[in-house]
């Protein structure tokens, strides 16, 4: 009656977490003398396991006459491989649930467990396995070999990590980190499979040069940390770096996380990388450049050709001095910028940079040719936060204000709209905790946010958020609707939007409020006039050859792109077509064939409508007058 191992722990926890109601229901089926414990030798120490517990037993099963029934040790039928569960999260035989929490480390044990606390519990969470004996009492006998905190890396339990040393910091390696590690593997009986080699892996996240599941177990990992990841066989993909037998259930590594290499795609397509060489001081991110910081960095610039051409040298062409820039304000290429934010002081990174995020889109040295990728060794030595607002009388921050503005006003002129845009938005934020102390305080003050506002239009404008601007230029004429700025700003946004009838409602209401500024509004409806006529021009282009026709009559083929979508309907392809369902063929070969195409040409209409409708208007025409 020997099976040949006991029962796997095929179904898992579900991933909400089991309720202590639902635990404490089941226990209610534990009676007086239902489950009973014989210790065959005592364990070592006074922990226990407890819930979270990763627990590694073997365990032999038998009918109260002696009959083996199943067993994970060799000596009894089994494949001397132990099991492992986690307690509360595995799915397990309510007598085991209750049963292994009592052991300790070491410990040999005998339980006497009666049916309703196996496989014949009402709703039991475990499937027996097929002839094996659900009715009858059995003996469990287990042997507790370990049992530790576990580290959940999947949810169905594949990938465990059991922590031997703590590490160092918080981050762990991810793709496309570079990782050094040490690396041995062994069977779940402890036979070696790798051995630990004389110098310790190399190798890339992301990349399946290790199997699916240690990279995952690794990646819970931080520098100098140790730890046994158990990865059973549906994570033991293949590897170019880790020849791993076939047919292996589970494999424990254990790993030794030496060092990794913080490797960043800063686009997420690969053509922005930054390497970290080596370590900053200091937490990332918090310790990190802000925007507006001041920051002192060295650098080698390099042409990525076959000769790595140097074409700029801080140490050198800079008289030794470190490179002093103001981070969001446009003074060194975007790559460069972005790169250094990520860095924290004393750090070196290698950069790879595209050319649009290079020179291509920045003052180009004389010695980098157009299109030429490029690598940048940075240093950040040091950098100096923004000044802080909070104890500056109202003229010092109004001076505050007047250089950031400049700046904004600067990045704009240079096409650098969205630079612009943030700087008009930091001194926006900072107003929120500036209070005037007096009229005129409030008076600068409102007329300063008003402008700040406008200038923050202008940049959506450009950028061709068109509805955002409109809605930066309501947060102006709500407070203040006579603003004549405000209202050319969004009469200049609704025409961009093609909304031109509101933007000649803003453009009239300029001249009605202040005279003065009639020569801007009048230039703006003279403007305002030919984008009207540039797309009714387009739109007489668009609907060429749709309305000149007479009911009942078919267009030459060809002649316009409108008259074919009509003719298509007339020829459909009789292959693709149910002839059963199909009414068009009936509709073409009767003597009603100007009715159908009517028909048509209405069907047509309501869907080009909404479309043709300021094109229709300006010539006059409604819907029905077309048809």
């Amino acid at each position: 009656m020997a099976v040949e191992e006991i029962p796997e722990p095929q179904e898992y926890a579900p991933k909400k977490k089991k309720s202590d109601e639902d635990y404490e229901k089941r226990k209610k089926n534990i009676t007086p003398g239902s489950l009973m414990k014989a210790m065959l030798r005592s364990g070592e120490g006074t922990a226990k396991p407890t819930e979270g517990d990763q627990v590694i037993f073997h365990c032999t099963i038998r009918t109260v006459d002696g009959v083996t029934v199943t067993s994970t040790r060799l000596e009894h039928g089994g494949k001397g491989y132990p099991r492992r569960y986690i307690l509360g999260k595995s799915k397990m035989l309510l007598g085991l649930c209750e049963g292994i929490p009592t052991m300790l480390k070491g410990e040999i044990a005998m339980f006497k467990v009666k049916p309703e606390l196996l496989y014949a519990e009402v709703d039991c969470p475990v499937t027996a396995p097929e002839d094996f004996p659900t009715d009858v009492e059995l003996h469990f006998e287990i042997e507790i070999l370990d049992f530790f905190k576990a580290k959940i890396v999947t949810e169905d339990m594949g990938v465990v990590k059991k922590t031997i040393f703590e590490g160092q910091g918080w981050e762990c390696p991810r793709e496309p980190y570079e990782v050094e590690a040490w690396i041995t593997a062994k069977q779940t009986d402890g036979k070696m499979i790798l051995p630990r080699l004389k110098e310790p892996y190399y190798f890339t996240f992301g990349k399946s040069e290790i199997p699916n599941g240690l990279e995952m177990g690794i990646g819970t990992m931080s520098k100098k940390e140790k730890a046994v990841i158990f990865v059973n066989d549906s994570y033991l993909t293949k590897s170019s770096l880790l020849q791993i037998p076939e047919g292996l259930e589970e494999v424990q590594f254990e790993v030794e996380l030496v060092h990794f290499t913080q490797v960043r795609d800063m686009l997420g397509d690969g053509r922005l990388i930054k390497r970290r060489i080596r370590d900053g001081k200091g937490e990332f991110p918090m310790d990190c450049p802000l925007q507006d910081s001041l920051l002192r960095v060295f650098y080698k610039g390099m042409i990525l050709n076959e000769e790595k051409t140097v074409f700029y040298n801080t140490r050198v062409d800079n008289n030794g001095e470190p490179l002093e820039f103001c981070s969001g304000e446009g003074l060194v290429p975007e790559g460069f910028e972005m790169s250094v934010r990520l860095m924290l002081p004393g750090e070196i990174s290698l950069v790879t940079c595209p050319p649009d995020y290079a020179y291509d889109r920045f003052k180009r040295p004389a010695n980098v040719p157009e299109g030429a990728y490029v690598q940048w060794e940075i240093e950040l030595v040091g950098f100096e936060m923004p000044k802080d607002w909070t104890g500056l009388n109202f003229q010092n921050i109004m001076d505050e204000v007047v250089k950031i503005k400049s700046t904004g006003n600067r990045l704009f002129k240079e096409g650098k709209y969205e630079l612009a845009k943030a700087k008009y938005d930091k001194v926006l934020r900072e107003y929120n905790h500036v209070n005037p102390q007096d009229d005129e305080e409030g008076k600068t003050f409102l007329n300063s946010r008003n402008t700040l506002h406008l200038n923050v239009a202008a940049c959506f404008q450009k950028m061709g958020e068109y509805r955002k601007s409109i809605e930066t230029c309501n947060k102006v004429l709500d407070a203040n609707p006579v603003n004549v700025k405000a209202l050319y700003r969004r009469g200049m946004a609704y025409m961009l939007s093609g909304d031109f009838e509101e933007a000649r409602k803003d453009f009239n209401a300029m001249i009605s409020m202040d005279k003065s500024s009639e020569p801007d509004a009048n230039a703006a409806l003279q403007k305002l006039k030919q984008k009207e006529l540039e797309v009714e021009k387009k739109d007489r282009k668009q609907f060429k050859g749709l309305f000149d026709k007479k009911p009942g009559e078919i267009s030459e083929v060809g002649t316009s792109s409108i008259d074919d979508q009509i003719l298509d309907t007339l020829n459909p392809d009789v292959d693709s077509i149910n002839p059963e369902k199909d009414t068009h063929t009936d509709r073409a070969n009767s003597a009603n064939i100007g009715d159908y195409v009517e028909a048509e040409r209405i069907s047509l209409l309501d869907r080009l409508w909404p479309a043709g409708r300021r094109f229709c208007t300006a010539l006059g025409l409604n819907r029905c007058s077309i048809l």
